[in-house]
């Protein structure tokens, strides 16, 4: 592996939930293992007030989250990606640009929070099930040894994390 982190752009059609979680929980839970993106292939502009309210909750700062297009990580000035993980069920049907680095894939899918209509407090928990669902296949990830584990078998293990309890 290289001297830099291991980098991770988690993907979803909009960018503004489910693939902004998973930039957060894999940002905070990385510790120098990792640096985490997300984009989306039709990005909303912003990201959704529940996962904001997440996220602030959490104590982590959301100045820098932002709905993007995941065009940002295809030209020459793109950092390199290591994994691209979908965590919707469209991006994981599109075709994906070519990314720096050519990423091994993973598909993650988990129901939009962003979908669930109701009261604040419904919103908030389908994010807090959505952030829970998350967080379990980021630790499942860093359990692994992926810094030394060949390309075959970190593919099979990523396969694996994304059929845990709450795929959709």
């Amino acid at each position: 592996m290289s001297d830099r982190p291991f980098s991770v752009l988690v993907l979803c059609t909009g960018n503004s939930a489910r693939s902004i979680l998973g930039e957060a929980i894999f940002g905070v839970l990385g510790e120098g293992r990792v640096v985490a993106y997300s984009a989306g292939s039709k990005p909303k502009g912003e990201p959704h007030p529940g996962a904001l309210r997440l996220l602030a909750r959490r104590g982590i700062d959301t100045a820098n989250f932002r709905s993007k297009s995941w065009n940002e990580f295809t030209g020459p000035d793109a950092p390199p990606i290591d994994l691209a993980v979908t965590v919707c069920g469209n991006t994981a049907g599109e075709a994906c640009p070519v990314f720096m680095g050519a990423p091994l894939k993973a598909h993650w899918g988990l129901p939009d929070p962003a979908d669930v209509e109701g009261s604040e407090a419904e919103v908030d928990a389908a994010f807090e099930a959505t952030w829970a669902a998350l967080e379990a296949r980021v630790l499942a990830f860093l359990a692994l040894p992926f810094e030394a584990m060949e390309r075959g078998e970190l593919s099979a293990a990523l396969a694996e994390i994304g059929q845990m309890p709450g795929a959709a």
